[in-house]
C-alpha cells in the first residue's frame, strides 16, 4: 500500500514537471493554539502566484475557533478575507475579487490500521462587491506515516486529499481540488508539509485548470499540550 502511493506521487511529479509554463506557487502558513483541552484558535495566511514565485495574484488571511467533541468529531467556525489582484504582475490593481467569508464546518475521522482518513464538510457564506454566494464543500483528506505507527515528531508521512466545491446556483459544481505530498513533523510545535496542488474550475460550462507547488508551514504553539489529533494540512 505504502509503496503504490509513493509511486503515485512520483507520478504526478513528473507530470507537473511538464506544466512549468502553467505552474504557480501557493504558500501556506498555519497557526493554532489550545484555549481549553476542547477548544482551539487558529489562523492561516495564504499566497499564491500564477507563475512559479513571480507573478503573485492572490492572498487570504482567515481565523477562527474549533470545538473537539472527541478524537472523531470536531465543528469549526472560521472568517476570512480573500484578494484576487489582474493578471499578469505582482499584485497589480485593479483588484478583480475582494471577498469577505464566513463558514462553518464539521469534520469527522476514521482509522485503517495507520492509514488516517479525515471527511469535511463545510458551508461557506460569501460576500463580494457584486452580491452575496453560497457555496459547499466536501473534503476527503488522507495521511500516512511511514516506517511508525502514528504521526508524532521526527515521522515523515504521506499525504493527499481531494476536494469539491459547490453551489446553489449554475454552474454547481464550481470547482475540483486534488493535493499530493510529503510532509514531515519536526516536533510538536512544527511541521512542514510540500506537494502537488491541481485545481480545476468550471465557468460557464467552460474550464480551466491550474497546476501549483504548494508549501505548508503548520506551527502548533502549545502542541506540548495539545490532547486533539488531527491530520496534517492546511485549513482551506
Amino acid at each position: 500500500m505504502r509503496t503504490g502511493f509513493l509511486l503515485l506521487l512520483l507520478s504526478v511529479a513528473v507530470l507537473s514537471h511538464g506544466q512549468k509554463k502553467n505552474f504557480g506557487s501557493w504558500n501556506v502558513i498555519n497557526t493554532r493554539i489550545t484555549l481549553a483541552p476542547k477548544w482551539e484558535a487558529f489562523n492561516e495566511l495564504q499566497l499564491r502566484s500564477q507563475s512559479f514565485y513571480n507573478d503573485h495574484f492572490y492572498h487570504e488571511i482567515k481565523g477562527g475557533v474549533s470545538y473537539f467533541l472527541n478524537k472523531n468529531f470536531s465543528l469549526l467556525m472560521g472568517v476570512g478575507k480573500y484578494t484576487t489582484y489582474s493578471d499578469p504582475g505582482n499584485f497589480t490593481k485593479p483588484v478583480t475579487a475582494n471577498e469577505t467569508r464566513f463558514w462553518q464546518q464539521l469534520t469527522m475521522n476514521n482509522y485503517l490500521d495507520v492509514l488516517k482518513f479525515e471527511h469535511r464538510y463545510r458551508v461557506e457564506q460569501r460576500w463580494f462587491k457584486t452580491g452575496y454566494r453560497n457555496r459547499f464543500r466536501y473534503r476527503l483528506n488522507a495521511a500516512m506515516p511511514i516506517a511508525k505507527k502514528k504521526i508524532e515528531p521526527k515521522t515523515f508521512y504521506l499525504g493527499a486529499f481531494n476536494e469539491v466545491f459547490l453551489t446553489n446556483k449554475a454552474p454547481y459544481f464550481e470547482r475540483n481540488r486534488f493535493f499530493a505530498g510529503i510532509g514531515y513533523q519536526i516536533s510538536s510545535y512544527f511541521s512542514v508539509q510540500p506537494g502537488y496542488v491541481y485545481q480545476y474550475d468550471y465557468r460557464n460550462e467552460v474550464g480551466a485548470g491550474k497546476h501549483f507547488f504548494q508549501l505548508t508551514l503548520m506551527i502548533d504553539i502549545d502542541g506540548d499540550k495539545n490532547p486533539n489529533e488531527r491530520i496534517p494540512g492546511n485549513v482551506d
